[in-house]
Parts: structure tokens; C-alpha cells; sequence
């Protein structure tokens, strides 16, 4: 993509921190992006302890300092904070880290007591803390759908109709018009399944059963290891086969674009695993991880690129926040989750000491990946060398 001639000078006085976007979008951006995911995550929270007659003090977003709010008639307090890295629901009672009752809260009316965080059970606890990273998947599902529904779904059958230059496919036996049928054992019924089975493993030993005019061959292939540059000079080690399918577009009924949408959720969240254990087991490298300001970089050069590739980006955040909220660290979502499941195993919550350090380890371990991540981020930038 040519660098817009405008570029620099939309930049005023700031360095320009990518070759291609200037920095006003990066800015705008991870607004549109992040701003909307926060509201719905909270949204989700917020919406469900409502439900079940939670009380909510208080629902920001942004951390910090309130810029701007209003109080409605219920008693919740609205507000814009100043730090826009995430956000979050105050419910009544909900005081302390471990959530257990304190002698405030006990000394509260009753009437006001059951309106509190504690005074629910577990399982509704649970489902409130839950709702927020799935209303994120929810979203990413509708955008999917909607997409699959006007726009139409890529439509390949996985068979060969030519090959890249070096392809290693190629050069481990396989021809044009062969059909793959199965990888490793598992079924193929579309380029999409040999994407999934190849994309993150370069360097990977397979074992391709195929289909040649009506005969099974049985062929084993190392998938290439490609470095794949984008429009933006992002860089990313990728697994190819080095093969090209054809490919049409065709717009999907409602029910089907919903299955399709549910699929390619699943495959999404299957890669972030995938590059999980690979950066864990150090058969990637930990730059790969990125943080806020690779998320307005890259929501930048989404937003350079149209609506289109703009709101994809959104949707494939969203399920990046799903998926992070959901880990099982104090602080986040999932631990607050994990904790709730060893108090239905236990049947007795655990003890609130033992939460309260839980929470503290928790809350330093995310600030300490923020900053390694934010390091990583920067250092990646055009503006030192990259």
C-alpha cells in the first residue's frame, strides 16, 4: 500500500511510528476499537448482576480519574475515567479483593444487604463474572455472521490448482489436481482445514493422504516455514504447504452463517492456544506477544484499509479480550472464576487471605506483562529499527 502523501504532516510535531500510518489513526483507531469492546464486555457484567438484582455503584470506563459521568435513577454512576486501558462494574458490596463479607457489609439493612455481590449464590456470582468475556464472543459472532450473511464466505475445495515458487508440497511429490482428503488422520473438507493444520507449524512433519484420480496416496510433507510481510512491513512466521486452491465467494443463509461464524470462532481461539504454548515452549519467540500499542498500530492500519478489514479487526480483538479475561489469573475474569470453582468443590469459599495474595500475585503479574509486552511493542516500531 503507498504511503499516503499526507502522512507526515497529519503527524503535526509527533515522529511518524509506522511506515505507512500515521499516528492521528493509530490514536482514532484503538479508540474505535478498544472504547466499543470495553463498553460491551462491561455491558455483559453489568447487564446480568442487574438480572439477577445486583446493585451496580458504578460503571466506568477507563481507569483513573473521572473526566465525565452522570448518576442515573437507580443509583449507578456513569463515567469516562481517564486512562482508556479497560474498565469496569463496581457492584454494592463488592469491597474487597477476596469478596467476602466484611463487618460493613454485615451491619448493612437487610433490604440493602440483598442487594449486594455476596448476598447471591455462587452460581449467580459466577454468571455475572462470566458474562463479560461472553458477550465479547457473542459480539465476534454476530460480526462474523453478519459478514458471512453480505459479504459471503471464501468457498475452496482442497484441491490443487498450482503452486507457489519453492512450494514444499511441491517438492515432496504432490500434483496438480490432487485432492487432500486427510492430515495427520484428520479429515480435510476445504483449503480452511489445511489453513488450520499448517499456518502455525513451520517446520512441522505431516502426513497428507491424498485423492490423484481416483487412487490414495499416502504423502508425507514438511510444512515451509514463510516469513509473511504485510502492506505495513508487520512481519509474522507462518507454516505454508506452498499450494493455491480456488477460491469463490458465496453468501450464507442465517442459520449457516451462524454454524460458520461458531467454527471460525473456534479456530480463531484454537490458534491463540496453539501460539500460546509455542511462545510458552519457546518455539516462538515472545516478540510475537503484543500489547496496547501494537493493538493501535494494527487497529490503525485496519482502519487505513476500510470499513470492512476496520470491523474484522474489531471482532477478532473482541475474542482476543474473551480470551485473555478468561484465563485463569487472580485479577482477571478467570480467576475470579477458578476461585468459584474450588468453592463449589470445596463448599466453603476460599480463605480470604489466601485470595487477597492471590489478587496481589495476580494484579503484579498482568502489570509486569504490560509492561514486557508495551517494551516489546515499542521496541518493534520503525522508529527503532525494526
Amino acid at each position: 500500500m503507498p504511503k499516503p502523501a499526507s502522512a507526515r504532516a497529519n503527524c503535526w510535531s509527533l515522529p511518524e511510528l509506522t511506515e505507512h500510518v500515521p499516528v492521528w489513526m493509530m490514536i482514532l483507531g484503538f479508540l474505535l476499537v478498544l472504547g466499543p469492546l470495553v463498553t460491551i464486555h462491561e455491558l455483559g457484567h453489568y447487564l446480568v448482576g442487574r438480572w439477577c438484582g445486583v446493585k451496580a455503584e458504578a460503571f466506568s470506563i477507563g481507569f483513573g480519574r473521572e473526566l465525565a459521568g452522570w448518576t442515573d435513577r437507580r443509583g449507578t454512576r456513569w463515567k469516562l475515567s481517564l486512562l482508556p486501558l479497560g474498565g469496569y462494574v463496581q457492584f454494592a458490596g463488592d469491597m474487597n479483593p477476596a469478596g467476602t463479607p466484611s463487618q460493613e457489609w454485615l451491619d448493612l439493612p437487610e433490604a440493602e444487604r440483598a442487594q449486594t455481590f455476596q448476598a447471591h449464590p455462587l452460581w449467580q456470582r459466577a454468571l455475572i463474572v462470566l458474562a463479560g468475556p461472553l458477550t465479547n464472543l457473542l459480539f465476534a459472532l454476530a460480526i462474523f455472521a453478519a459478514f458471512f450473511m453480505t459479504v459471503g464466505k471464501p468457498q475452496a475445495d482442497a484441491v490443487v490448482g498450482d503452486f507457489t515458487e519453492h512450494s514444499a508440497a511441491q517438492a515432496a511429490g504432490m500434483k496438480q489436481g490432487d485432492r487432500i482428503l486427510t492430515i495427520d488422520g484428520d479429515r480435510i473438507g476445504d483449503f480452511f482445514d489445511v489453513q488450520q493444520k499448517t499456518l502455525m507449524f513451520p517446520g512441522k512433519r505431516i502426513v497428507l493422504v491424498l485423492d490423484r484420480s481416483g487412487e490414495r496416496i499416502t504423502l508425507p510433507v514438511t510444512i515451509g516455514a514463510t516469513e509473511l510481510t504485510d502492506d505495513f512491513g508487520n512481519k509474522q512466521r507462518t507454516g505454508m504447504l506452498g499450494v493455491y486452491f480456488k477460491a469463490s465467494y458465496m453468501r450464507l443463509p442465517p442459520l449457516a452463517a451462524g454454524v460458520e461464524s461458531v467454527r471460525q470462532t473456534d479456530a480463531i481461539v484454537g490458534t491463540m492456544v496453539t501460539g500460546l504454548w509455542q511462545i510458552v515452549t519457546q518455539q516462538r519467540s515472545v516478540k510475537e506477544l503484543g500489547g496496547p500499542v501494537k493493538i493501535a498500530q494494527y487497529s490503525g492500519e485496519s482502519l487505513s484499509q476500510g470499513p470492512l478489514a476496520f470491523v474484522w479487526f474489531v471482532a477478532l480483538i473482541s475474542i482476543n479480550l474473551a480470551f485473555i479475561n478468561l484465563l485463569p489469573i487472580p485479577a482477571l475474569d478467570g480467576g475470579h472464576l477458578a476461585f468459584y470453582a474450588a468453592e463449589a468443590v470445596r463448599r466453603r469459599p476460599v480463605g480470604q487471605r489466601s485470595q487477597e495474595w492471590a489478587f496481589r500475585t495476580g494484579v503484579a503479574f498482568v502489570l509486569a506483562l504490560m509492561l514486557f509486552v508495551t517494551f516489546n511493542d515499542i521496541a518493534s516500531l520503525p522508529l527503532f529499527g525494526r
